[in-house]
């Protein structure tokens, strides 16, 4: 069976660790790896790989994987689905989810293409969930709780602010899905801390949660990958109420959403032109080998 060529676009903690799931997937091969500055300056682990600036300088990708910020994936994933590449993400501004499908749906289906987007685990596999438990329980209240842990997205937009050297996030679940964003920053000599934490207040990453900001001399002292996620449904089964269920997971981030992306890579070669979130794909689509053999493992 031919493999899957996919290009990794985008080498920060979530390249390195998709670079990972790529060499363990029994289905895939690696185009190359997609950096700003190419080979420049190269990490010793690229070696022996092709590594380049731009994506039409790889030969025969099928889909890349892009590990990239989630407010600069529209423009990765516009420019390389016109060239007949399919593409997965894992943007996760939940509000801005349904814009984004649309426009790449368009993008996609004139070229030809698959789109899978928000393939994190949330938005991602915890949507999925979601909506098995609103099969299950069709009235009723679901609570996502996240953390506590690193989020990724929140961390990346604090540190796109002038004068933030480097920022961690940490997401503290309050409970019923209300959360408390403790954002910590290391600053750039002469930046403003009282300018800098008002940006990160009205950031729409921010906006909705409560959120403290504190100035630390060192993050990396304080950085950890660990996550987590508790999401609980109580609803009505037919006419039957008091149906509960509980879903709980603790993880490396980076690491579950880069295994996330490759799966969701291996379902784009299986779908139709388009831009799809993960709600939309067969699960098993996800899966490696033949659809019988699953069936026949997991039903």
């Amino acid at each position: 069976m031919k493999k899957i060529r996919a290009a990794v676009v985008g080498y920060g903690n979530i390249g390195r660790f998709v670079l990972d799931a790529l060499v363990e997937a029994p289905d895939f091969e690696i185009a190359g790896i997609v950096r700003r500055h190419g080979s420049e300056n190269c990490p010793k682990e690229l070696d022996g790989y092709a590594v380049v600036n731009d994506i039409r300088l790889l030969n025969d990708v099928d889909v890349a994987i892009l590990a990239v910020p989630s407010r600069s994936v529209e423009a990765y994933a516009t420019d390389i689905l016109t060239l007949g590449i399919n593409t997965v993400d894992s943007f996760d501004i939940h509000t801005q989810v349904p814009s984004l499908r649309h426009t790449l749906t368009r993008v996609a289906k004139s070229a030809g293409a698959v789109s899978v987007i928000s393939a994190g685990w949330d938005p991602g596999t915890d949507s999925v969930v979601r909506a098995l438990l609103e099969s299950m329980a069709p009235k009723g209240l679901t609570h996502t709780n996240f953390g506590p842990g690193r989020s990724m997205g929140h961390s990346v937009a604090v540190r796109a602010i002038k004068g933030v050297r480097d920022a961690l996030s940490v997401t503290i679940p309050l409970g019923t899905g209300i959360h408390r964003r403790m954002v910590y920053v290391e600053l750039e000599e002469g930046a403003d801390f009282k300018t800098i934490e008002q940006a990160i207040k009205n950031d729409p990453y921010f906006v909705n949660d409560e959120t403290h900001v504190k100035q630390v001399k060192c993050v990396d002292a304080l950085n950890d990958m660990g996550h987590g996620v508790n999401l609980v449904r109580k609803g009505v089964s037919g006419k039957t109420h008091n149906q509960l269920f509980e879903f709980d997971m603790k993880i490396n981030n980076p690491a579950l959403t880069a295994q996330v992306l490759v799966s969701a890579a291996r379902a784009s070669m299986r779908q139709q032109p388009g831009c799809y979130t993960m709600i939309e794909i067969p699960v098993v689509d996800l899966l490696p080998g033949d659809r019988d053999e699953w069936v026949e493992h997991l039903v």
